[in-house]
């Protein structure tokens, strides 16, 4: 699995519509055959920057995802909300989707 996290700084009269603006692109993400999960979070050190966490099934999943009209189409918009160029991390890991958490599980359930 191509795991992927992304960090957007957003500029700040921007980053109360990003998730708007990007939802379109999430939809169409979503649905691509090879896509594992794609997930937005705010950051709670700063309140402009938006974390993608990303993953899909293989490396030509991923190269489709690239090369895709939605991915194309945001990548033409995105430099005039972005306050900086976006931090990520790539890499290839054996999983195929998430799991259990061995340190800790609910009590009573």
């Amino acid at each position: 699995m191509i795991f992927i996290v992304v960090k957007f700084p957003v500029r700040p009269e921007r980053s109360g519509e990003w998730l708007s603006l990007v939802e379109d692109f999430t939809t169409a993400t979503r649905q691509e055959p090879g896509n594992v999960f794609f997930e937005w979070s705010r950051s709670v050190e700063d309140p402009h920057t938006f974390v993608l966490i990303e993953a899909f099934a293989s490396g030509e999943a991923g190269e489709a995802h690239v090369n895709s009209e939605h991915f194309q189409t945001a990548m033409a918009w995105m430099p005039d909300v972005i306050a900086d160029t976006p931090k990520i991390i790539n890499t290839e890991v054996p999983d195929t989707d998430w799991g259990p958490m061995a340190e800790l599980s609910p009590r009573g359930v």
